[in-house]
């Protein structure tokens, strides 16, 4: 089995509590054992995928796979050329790790997302953008440390595509299993 989930904002990616009422992937009603494939962190929104097979959640996670992520952040102020350019050449470096190549552009036109709740910090003075990053890698909260790192901190974080598989409109805090084209689209056999 394999599920696509939208992760809302404020989910901790585990069934289990840290805290008194704090939010988990136990309250979706998921079927038994399932585990998520990767991780979203608790302010992170968008694409998880779920599985019972554990030969399918050794290949997805298999860091050789590079399955490529993909990513919409809403950054304080607008991006240029060249902040885009360090973001997407393979030459930054965070926390003693050097980020691998990746794709980052403006999306013309930005997109319509709903607002979130609670909704972002909003500065008056200062716009925000939205970007798109691809990654094919997934260190700890490496698109908010790159955005950070070019001047142009995350105010929100959806993970939009795992591989060719979109999150498309599936509403947040909804799951459904895979069909036969979304295995296809992450190269998986039907």
């Amino acid at each position: 089995m394999l599920i696509v989930f939208h992760k809302p904002y404020g989910v901790l990616c585990q069934f289990t509590q840290d805290q008194p009422g704090q939010r988990t992937l136990a309250d979706f009603g998921f079927p038994k054992n399932v585990w998520p494939i990767g991780r979203l962190d608790m302010d992170s929104e968008g694409l998880l995928l779920f599985s019972d097979e554990k030969a399918l959640v050794d290949r997805l996670l298999n860091p050789r796979a590079k399955q490529p992520k993909t990513y919409l952040a809403q950054v304080e102020g607008i991006p240029d050329s060249k902040a885009l350019t360090k973001l997407s050449d393979g030459t930054l470096h965070i926390k003693g790790h050097r980020c691998r190549p990746a794709r980052a552009h403006l999306p013309d036109p930005q997109p319509a997302i709903p607002p979130r709740d609670p909704p972002i910090r909003v500065r008056a003075s200062i716009p925000d953008r939205w970007i798109t990053l691809t990654l094919t890698e997934g260190k700890n909260r490496q698109v908010r440390r790159m955005t950070a790192a070019v001047g142009h901190p995350t105010l929100r974080l959806i993970r939009i595509a795992i591989g060719d598989l979109e999150l498309g409109e599936l509403e947040s805090g909804v799951w459904q299993e895979a069909d036969a084209t979304q295995r296809q689209q992450l190269g998986l056999r039907v």
